[in-house]
């Protein structure tokens, strides 16, 4: 938000330097983030004088070109070439000295320098009105009033304003401050304070009255809860055309680029007080009837901006007999704005209300200075005030008369409301104690009444317009905030307090978890967890009835929770991948939401997602993909991680998975993992393989073992033997693994399968493992006898249990 110094100082006084009141605007919590100036001729002028030509001659060396004696008042004529048609001994004339700097139409500057004009000097420029700035001729030279003395500074004679302009980096919650007058209020609570005692200076609107009752509107506001206030006059007679300079500048400094005189005067008022207006042009409004109200869902309407919108059925709407001409608090319409056949208007001044106004706004991807002020909450009590205040700025710069009655629709006016504030909570909160009669100070210089007084503390009585202050605590921050942060003293003291948390807090086993997965090459990302409803529809697990949906969306893409983490993982491969980028390994931390017939439900995941190729390239060894043992390794590892080892792993097969395994421990589902179905990646135009893991983390840190258990490696060595096995192609290695443990449960440490053969030299039907058994005894070493004994069992037990044959 950008405030003007100069207009600030229409309403208070100010005797300190800008810096210093930007530095109390910080104090105040009003943090100025930097300070601009705003020159209303670019470069102020600086260097242009008024010089009297004494002599002009025709110039040696060229037919268009004159040299002229001209006399800058300190005594000493210059002469100066000058090519403008129109220069003449006697004349009075804006010189720019050397040194100069001038600006062209764009805003280029260039500097005047001493030189030679086809072998004349030239000390300085002549200037016409536009190399000023000062107007568009050049047709010639500007000749000023033969009055003027030599040597007077030209911003002297053009009245050039210039101006500071501070940055205020605003908060949502200061809908008081969204204007100069309420940045003047602030400022008055701050200079109180500190003993320099001003009073605010309000635009008067005394002069306010109708002159003649002849342009009369019907307004009808058809839902009270929508527009709680709607005022509105009509002005007839009026001229449009440019602003007055003063009213431009003001406007200008702030960075908004003047219009006519109507609407500027509506947009000063806005900046000045606070409260959007609009005009009507009265001509356009048919039957004369005013109807704010919502239109039908669909409805086409074109903005200022030259932009056709459909409207939402709860678009507020300011109407007349033939339909939309406005967008209630965020845009006027194409057919009914003000322009310079414009002689009559009908002036709005209303409020609307704050959620129906940001949801319109929202909805239609638009923000302006009114939507801003009408989102946050202005003033209701001051609605009236300012459209008297605009309806004689208007008459001021555009003439006309008020001819109607002034509406106001006020069904039920807004009260201030009441907080009683404790002694001793001010002292509790703020952590030292603030004298009773300060408090007193600052409240009142807050335009917060005192109601009643006792020992303990102050009834208050809080202003309509401080919609962020409802509460004691509110108050007390108000009360810190003008006393100011710097003035609370600080202990030497530091108080620290640790907190018992096991070892298996989410947030440990989180960090854990998340080490691993950097280490293991892969990244961490965030998804949002809003989603489009349209997802539910690739898998029959996701059913739309459980879609928790939002009551103010953004879009429709992001309108419900999601149920599931895999479309924000694929969301992400495909976006990776349309950069260039495709071996990915993603994990992330996240909710799924569901709204269940018993009631909402919210569940925590980890999820992993691996596609393209293992490692980055390499000339010291060729491209690998990655493929799905890896993948269930790398599931493996995590689960190892967090002590969760006695899973059971099944076959899982669904609508998501084209081939996967779910670990179970009892009947709770840990993971599920696999193969994404070629179908869904094709809704995300992936053309890779993707591998999902889905960890539920919920119940898997309930699983979590904190025991270490720990031995001594073996002074003896182990024993590896190899087999290799012919079994059967529905034979799966778990089921060797299991029946080999189960045999030599003392002595076998290890089992790994090597190489699997399917081919032919094989009967049909059968496959080759080759698998080797690790054997090992802590307490001495193995004797062969010992070894082929333990071995022997085991392919007894391979033979009669699996059906496996040694090769």
């Amino acid at each position: 938000m950008r405030i003007s110094y100069n207009w600030l100082k229409q309403f208070i006084k100010l005797d300190s330097t800008s810096e210093e009141t930007a530095n109390l605007l910080t104090d105040l919590g009003l943090e100025v983030e930097g300070v601009d100036k705003f020159e209303s001729l670019k470069g102020g002028l600086k260097g242009i004088v008024v010089g009297h030509v004494l002599t002009c001659i025709q110039h040696p060396n060229a037919d268009r070109l004159r040299i002229t004696t001209v006399d800058l008042g300190d005594g000493t004529p210059i002469q100066i070439v000058c090519g403008a048609p129109n220069v003449a001994a006697g004349q009075k004339v804006p010189v720019a000295t050397i040194g100069t700097m001038l600006y062209d139409k764009d805003g280029n500057s260039f500097q005047i320098k001493k030189g030679k004009i086809r072998g004349e000097e030239s000390h300085g420029m002549i200037c016409a009105e536009d190399e000023l700035g000062l107007g568009e001729s050049h047709d010639g030279i500007m000749v000023l009033p033969e009055d003027l003395k030599p040597g007077t500074p030209a911003a002297e004679i053009f009245d050039v304003e210039t101006d500071e302009v501070f940055e205020i980096g605003l908060t949502p919650n200061r809908a008081d401050a969204m204007s100069h007058w309420g940045v003047a209020r602030d400022l008055r609570a701050g200079m109180n304070l500190k003993n320099i005692h001003t009073e605010l200076i309000t635009p008067s609107v005394s002069n306010f009255r109708v002159d003649k009752r002849t342009l009369k509107m019907d307004v009808t506001v058809e839902d009270s809860k929508l527009v709680p206030r709607y005022c509105g006059v009509t002005i007839s007679e009026l001229t449009v055309k440019p602003s007055p300079a003063w009213l431009q500048n003001r406007l200008k400094s702030i960075g908004i680029t003047p219009k006519n005189n109507v609407v500027d005067a509506t947009n000063y008022v806005l900046h000045e007080l606070g409260q959007p207006l609009h005009a009507f042009d009265a001509g356009k409004i048919r039957g004369n009837k005013v109807i704010v109200k919502t239109v039908k869902a669909g409805t086409k309407f074109t903005t200022l901006d030259d932009i056709e919108r459909t409207l939402h059925e709860e678009d507020l709407m300011i109407c007349d007999e033939n339909g939309p001409m406005c967008i209630a608090g965020v845009l006027g319409g194409k057919n009914s704005g003000v322009d310079e056949n414009t002689s009559s208007i009908f002036l709005e001044s209303a409020y609307f209300n704050p959620v129906s106004v940001r949801k319109t706004a929202k909805r239609h991807g638009v923000s302006t200075d009114a939507s801003f002020r009408f989102e946050r909450g202005i003033d209701q009590t001051i609605t009236q005030y300012a459209l008297k205040r605009a309806a004689l700025l208007i008459q001021e710069t555009a003439g006309g008369e008020i001819t109607s009655d002034l509406i106001d629709f006020y069904p039920k006016k807004v009260e201030d409301h009441t907080v009683f504030l404790n002694f001793e909570h001010v002292k509790r909160t703020i952590g030292q104690e603030i004298p009773v009669e300060t408090i007193k100070k600052i409240l009142v210089s807050l335009d917060i009444k005192i109601n009643t007084m006792s020992e303990i503390g102050i009834g208050l009585v809080i202003p309509s317009y401080r919609v962020d202050v409802e509460r004691e605590i509110d108050v007390i921050e108000e009360i810190l905030r003008v006393y100011g942060y710097n003035n609370i003293s600080f202990t030497q003291k530091l108080n620290a307090s640790i907190s018992n948390a096991t070892r298996t807090e989410d947030y440990k086993l989180q960090n854990i978890v998340a080490n691993q997965l950097v280490a293991l090459g892969f990244n961490e990302m965030m998804a949002n967890s809003l989603t489009t409803p349209e997802y539910v529809k690739l898998s029959e697990n996701l059913k739309e009835e459980f879609n928790v949906m939002m009551l103010n969306p953004l879009s429709s893409d992001l309108s419900v929770m999601r149920q599931s983490l895999l479309f924000s993982a694929l969301e992400a491969v495909s976006f990776n991948i349309n950069r260039k980028r495709a071996d990915l390994k993603l994990f992330e931390f996240g909710k799924t939401y569901h709204k269940l017939p018993s009631g909402y439900d919210e569940n925590k995941h980890l999820t992993l997602t691996v596609t393209g190729n293992r490692l980055a390239e390499t000339w010291t060894q060729p491209q690998k993909a990655s493929d799905f043992f890896m993948f269930k390794g790398m599931v493996d590892m995590v689960l190892q991680r967090l002590g969760v080892t006695k899973t059971q792993t099944q076959p899982l097969t669904n609508d998501v998975f084209a081939e996967g395994f779910a670990y179970t421990i009892g009947k709770d589902v840990i993971v599920e993992m696999g193969t994404i179905k070629k179908g869904i990646l094709k809704e995300f135009d992936i053309k890779q393989e993707v591998f999902f893991a889905d960890f539920n983390w919920g119940a898997l840190i309930k699983l979590v073992s904190v025991k270490i258990k720990y031995s001594e490696i073996s002074k003896f060595p182990e024993v590896r033997r190899d087999l290799a096995l012919l079994v059967d192609t529905n034979t799966s290695f778990e089921s060797i693994y299991t029946i080999a443990r189960q045999t030599e449960k003392s002595l076998l440490k290890d089992i790994n399968l090597f190489d699997v053969y399917e081919g032919k030299n094989l009967p049909e039907g059968k496959k080759s493992y080759a698998v080797s058994f690790i054997l090992q005894d802590n307490n001495k070493t193995l004797t062969d006898e010992q070894i082929d004994k333990s071995m022997n069992k085991i392919r007894t037990n391979l033979e009669k249990n699996a059906g496996a044959q040694l090769r």
